[in-house]
């Protein structure tokens, strides 16, 4: 792992058409229904993108964006931009047009691929602050402004097969002048505050991820992916690199609400996701359990008691044997096997990252006979840095590091990371790089954690989130918060506040499809969310939540008041990252005056 097997992603790329080309490589959807392409395929209409960009100019280290949702489009636009010489940059739909210019200016991005007139729309708002922007390029529909700023993906690919056959050879010759240091992709981090960074990313990063994930043996030409998480995200991108690599054929498509009709259809034995997508089925399975009662509700919490015996024995190495591999297969028919035909019925395991993942959200899976493996890494570290195996993890922790990156303790707690994954710098940035990055390459990634003696990752907490009380004492609130919502389905997110105070409290945002069922079962009528978030029942349904985390914590860090928020947090609030995280500065100045109130009532008590 010290030294690259290949010298860029385009290379990497090349050696797997070569290897399989007949190979399913990606399949996605069109006009409603399922299309799939070899690596033959991909291979040649990559090379008309590339020949595409070359014709209009495209010069080598320039860099060109993409605005879509994950499809394969997307796939063959990053390769081409590559194969042309030049470096990604990435923008997520969900991007406002200021936002997105300031993407397009900031990386002196020359073109960029758009979805659909509605995301051209948008650039077009801004068109006036995109003067090296050159040209748009449109992966579906038309372009309703004849003005030559937009082309469609289909005539530069025209374009470019046409490049290609009048210069022979000229794009293999780049591809070879391609080297591991170069810029493959600029990814700007969502970040909670602030404006985001340009992460620079070579193609040595991406082939070592491709090498790293390979090491790990886990993955086959065999296995088939969803891939529905952004490719604008490291997280996404990781996937990438690793079906390019192995050969995994790859269903994408990013739209989320589509999931489980596209996990009926496309059946993969392997899927990636962030926590709250596994938090979501979670809460939907257990509310209908309870909602079945009777009988219904004795089987799932027998089959439950089952797989956690059966989990505890998996998790020292071990596997069940006489009664209890009879009521284990038992459970699976009546239980386990409805969850997961409902996930597409051959998953060998699911993949977590992006955020933290509640332990007992990972033992219920685990229980149901899921595997889910957590995984750690940022956009700094290429994604992917740790961890766990199939054959050896630990539920709670990001597993152990790849082969190739070092991991270390800092004096006051942070995870620090080395190794060929971790970024050049950021992006006209030389301040905030030297405060990243050591001299001597160790990357402070800004978690606070253990790693045990086994060499499994534990993360406590982000070191900017921990809260310091009045009397001093040190609170990772995400680890309560993970708490709250794996023991609560009626809760969906919950940011727990209480830095320099004497207390604790925390805003909540409750689940409005377990919460509206539970307050229509109970004769709870609601006009809508803030409606229901209102009413006291509701309240005491959520208080009930807390007290019950409550009574296994310090006192100190227990959640002393709470308020039921009057929406949702989400991307288009812009109180959510696009990986689902929550931006905890942005929803905390939201709430500013009630946060103050919960101290002020305190004192006027006193």
């Amino acid at each position: 792992m010290n030294e690259p097997t290949f010298r860029s992603v385009v290379e990497m790329f090349q050696h797997r058409v070569t290897s399989t080309p007949d190979a399913e490589a990606m399949s996605g959807r069109r006009d409603g229904q399922w299309h799939s392409m070899t690596w033959r395929d991909a291979d040649r209409r990559v090379r008309n993108v590339a020949g595409g960009l070359l014709n209009l100019g495209f010069k080598k280290e320039e860099r060109g964006a993409i605005l879509a949702t994950s499809r394969p489009e997307w796939v063959i636009a990053d390769l081409g931009i590559l194969a042309a010489g030049g470096a990604t940059s990435t923008i997520y739909t969900s991007n406002t047009a200021e936002e997105s210019a300031y993407i397009l200016e900031d990386s002196g991005s020359r073109v960029c691929f758009v979805e659909n007139a509605m995301q051209e729309a948008k650039l077009r708002q801004v068109r006036d602050r995109l003067s090296g922007v050159a040209h748009l390029i449109l992966i579906d529909g038309e372009s309703m402004v004849a003005d030559g700023w937009t082309i469609t993906l289909t005539e530069l690919e025209n374009q470019g097969k046409a490049w290609n056959a009048a210069n022979p050879g000229q794009l293999d010759e780049l591809a070879e002048s391609i080297g591991p240091g170069d810029l493959a992709t600029l990814i700007y981090t969502s970040g909670t505050t602030g404006k985001p960074k340009g992460v620079m990313l070579t193609h040595d990063n991406w082939i070592f991820e491709g090498e790293a994930i390979a090491e790990l043996n886990i993955l086959g030409p065999t296995d088939k992916q969803l891939l529905f998480l952004p490719l604008a995200h490291s997280f996404g991108k990781v996937l990438e690199m690793a079906f390019i690599r192995l050969g995994v054929a790859t269903a994408v498509d990013g739209v989320v609400d589509d999931l489980v009709a596209n996990l009926a259809v496309v059946r993969p034995t392997i899927m990636a996701g962030v926590p709250r997508v596994f938090e979501k089925v979670y809460n939907r399975v257990v509310t209908g359990a309870r909602e079945g009662g009777g009988v219904k509700y004795k089987i799932f919490q027998w089959a439950l008691d089952v797989g956690g015996r059966v989990s505890r024995l998996r998790q020292q190495g071990k596997q069940p044997s006489g009664m209890l591999a009879f009521q284990h297969r038992l459970a699976d028919k009546l239980v386990y096997s409805k969850l997961k035909a409902r996930l597409g019925g051959r998953l060998r395991f699911l993949i977590s990252g992006g955020a933290p993942l509640s332990r007992p959200i990972a033992e219920f899976f685990h229980s149901c006979d899921i595997l889910i493996l957590e995984a750690y890494g940022l956009t700094e570290t290429s994604a992917g840095s740790t961890g766990n195996r199939p054959e050896r993890y630990k539920f709670g922790t990001v597993g152990r590091t790849f082969k190739g990156v070092e991991a270390r303790i800092a004096e006051d707690g942070e995870i620090m990371l080395r190794g060929r994954n971790i970024m050049r710098g950021y992006y006209n940035l030389p301040e905030a790089t030297a405060e990243a990055l050591e001299p001597d390459g160790w990357f402070h990634t800004g978690d606070v954690g253990q790693i045990d003696a086994d060499g499994f990752i534990t993360i406590t907490d982000r070191k900017k989130d921990i809260l310091v009380t009045a009397g001093g004492k040190n609170i990772a609130p995400q680890n309560i918060e993970g708490q709250l919502k794996a023991s609560c389905p009626y809760v969906s997110q919950v940011v727990m506040l209480g830095d320099r105070r004497p207390f604790c409290v925390a805003l909540v945002a409750i689940n409005e499809e377990t919460t509206g069922k539970w307050a229509r079962e109970h004769g709870i009528e609601s006009k809508d969310y803030a409606d229901l978030a209102s009413r006291p029942e509701v309240r005491q349904l959520i208080r009930d939540g807390i007290d019950a985390v409550n009574a296994n914590l310090a006192s100190y860090e227990r959640i002393k008041d709470f308020h039921l928020l009057d929406h949702d947090l989400s991307v288009e609030s812009g109180e959510m990252t696009p990986k689902m995280s929550v931006k905890r500065k942005v929803v905390e100045s939201r709430n500013q005056e009630i946060l103050e109130g919960f101290y002020r009532e305190t004192v006027a008590r006193i």
